[in-house]
């Protein structure tokens, strides 16, 4: 699809380039997708954190739009549509990636706490260390820059300080419903890290 041929050509919209590609227009998603692309691998990589995950990542949020595009409705700015796709794709990564757990006879059980003691016992290597260190001061910085002051405070005390979440909502006067929630959000956005 050809963005015009004057001297100041005006960009296509999204929602124009949206309905060419319903109707087969490949040049339609090509240009969408150079529109996109860049912001799009940002947004993934600082999740992932991984070039080669946050590659496929991308390529997956692509397929994804491309198949889901009959049900873009219109009501919302197709940026946003487009990053909600995004975070979906993301979220069905993580989820991919848990794994299944089997349970143990009790001679495993035993043998898992022979190793258990001595793996607690063993210095950790250097790599280990720098991975560890590394890990603390991301979690530190989206701490910092991705959560309110309330949940910083609610998060440090029943996390760090392992208060309960009935005496964490007496000292702050908030129901106890009311700090799961901000839990729940604080640890929601730094697992996304």
């Amino acid at each position: 699809m050809s963005e015009g041929s004057s001297a100041e050509s005006v960009p296509v919209a999204d929602d124009d380039l949206v309905e060419a590609i319903l109707e087969g227009d490949e040049e339609a998603f090509k240009a969408l997708y150079e529109r996109y692309f860049s912001r799009i691998y940002r947004f993934v990589d600082r999740r992932m954190r991984n070039r080669a995950d946050t590659e496929e990542v991308t390529q997956e949020v692509f397929v994804n739009l491309f198949l889901s595009l009959g049900g873009f409705r219109h009501e919302a700015p197709f940026a946003a549509w487009v990053f909600g796709v995004t975070r979906r794709t993301i979220a069905a990564r993580f989820k991919k990636k848990h794994h299944e757990t089997v349970a143990l006879s009790e001679d495993d059980v035993e043998q898992v706490g022979r190793l258990s003691v001595a793996a607690i016992q063993r210095e950790p290597d250097p790599h280990q260390v720098y991975e560890c260190k590394e890990r603390i001061d991301r979690l530190q910085h989206a701490a910092r820059s991705s959560l309110t002051g309330e949940q910083q405070r609610l998060f440090h005390l029943h996390h760090i300080q392992h208060h309960s979440i009935q005496e964490i909502a007496r000292q702050v006067a908030k129901t106890e419903d009311a700090v799961k929630s901000h839990l729940y959000r604080a640890r929601k956005v730094l697992l996304a890290r």
